[in-house]
């Protein structure tokens, strides 16, 4: 089947991402990701430390989504696990090196593009150096992954900011605004969507935009942060972070892993995220029930990864998610 010529743009960072990224590219031949550039856990937060770069992980995993060549994907998702380089990947000390070398972190982002021969483009949402902080009673928490980490006790939807606060880039901007398809990608609502949704301009993009607006859903409510949490509620976060009424659709998931993979998951206090379809009914988005869940896990993990053990084992069924996008442009352009 011949790939579709929309405009279709990703927004999010990390494993969300990553697995929409490789089942749209089977689809669309025009495809962008907006990345979150908030990131401070693990190689990244290693590297912003020590040399002052932005942080490479969620690009690089954009990147390798969207290559073409499997060697070289490999390549730059291969991670050292010996010596003063353990845990950290080819790719993101590539991109920090470039940086370091032409002071552009888009440069190392151009060069990675042309080595793994990507379908599309990935840009960061924005190249000021920042970082996540969430209020609580006794002051703020600072950083993506103490916070993507962090049990709000209570506090049910708190008040996330980014400081100092960066600005959308140009070339992000026009992406939003000259696309068909805006996705917003699943993730972990404050450590991953919060940090690129909030970036000063991207809001104001995605409603003045006259693209649809995406919104996948998570599969799966986070411990100490999203319990109990419906379809309906990740949707409100969403535009919350937003600041406007900016969906247009939201893709959820009907389907139930295995028995002995969802007592993994509930037994760490993870849940389903569950819907209620007459509230949806009654939402400003068209919602739509989909089984999502992919039958087999994506990525690999690795040993030299120090954060791998977080990662879902349940993923998004991306050429699901892919046929009914289609569908979508289908019923637009008709």
């Amino acid at each position: 089947m011949a790939k579709r010529d929309e405009k279709i743009v990703v927004i999010g960072g990390g494993t969300g991402s990553f697995t929409l990224l490789s089942g749209l590219k089977n689809s669309f031949k025009h495809i962008t990701a907006l990345v979150n550039m908030a990131d401070d856990g693990g190689s990244s937060g290693q590297l912003r430390d020590e040399l002052g770069v932005l942080p490479p992980g969620d690009v690089r995993q954009c990147l390798v989504a969207l290559s073409q060549s499997p060697e070289l994907r490999d390549l730059f998702n291969f991670r050292f696990e010996d010596g003063k380089l353990a845990g950290h990947s080819f790719g993101n000390l590539f991109l920090s090196a470039v940086e370091k070398m032409t002071g552009q972190f888009e440069d190392g982002v151009r060069l990675a593009s042309e080595i793994l021969r990507i379908q599309g483009e990935v840009l960061p949402i924005s190249t000021d150096n920042h970082h996540l902080v969430l209020q609580t009673a006794n002051g703020e928490v600072r950083g993506e992954y103490k916070i993507g980490h962090l049990d709000f006790g209570a506090v049910r939807k708190p008040t996330i900011t980014l400081d100092p606060t960066p600005t959308i880039t140009s070339s992000a901007k026009r992406t939003i605004q000259e696309a068909d398809i805006v996705i917003i990608a699943p993730g972990n609502l404050y450590g991953s969507l919060a940090p690129a949704l909030l970036v000063d301009g991207v809001g104001a993009a995605l409603a003045a935009t006259r693209a649809k607006v995406v919104y996948v859903c998570n599969l799966v409510t986070k411990p100490n942060q999203t319990d109990d949490f419906s379809v309906q509620d990740y949707a409100d976060e969403i535009e919350r972070f937003i600041g406007e009424s900016a969906l247009d659709y939201v893709l959820y998931n009907t389907d139930q892993p295995n028995q002995d993979t969802l007592s993994r998951y509930t037994h760490e206090g993870e849940f389903l995220v569950s819907f209620d379809t007459d509230e949806l009914a009654q939402a400003h988005f068209e919602a739509i029930g989909l089984p999502l869940i992919a039958k087999a896990p994506i990525v690999a993990k690795s040993n030299a990864d120090s954060i791998a053990g977080s990662r879902s084992l349940i993923r998004h069924d991306a050429e699901k998610i892919a046929e009914e996008l289609v569908r979508l442009c289908q019923t637009v352009t008709s």
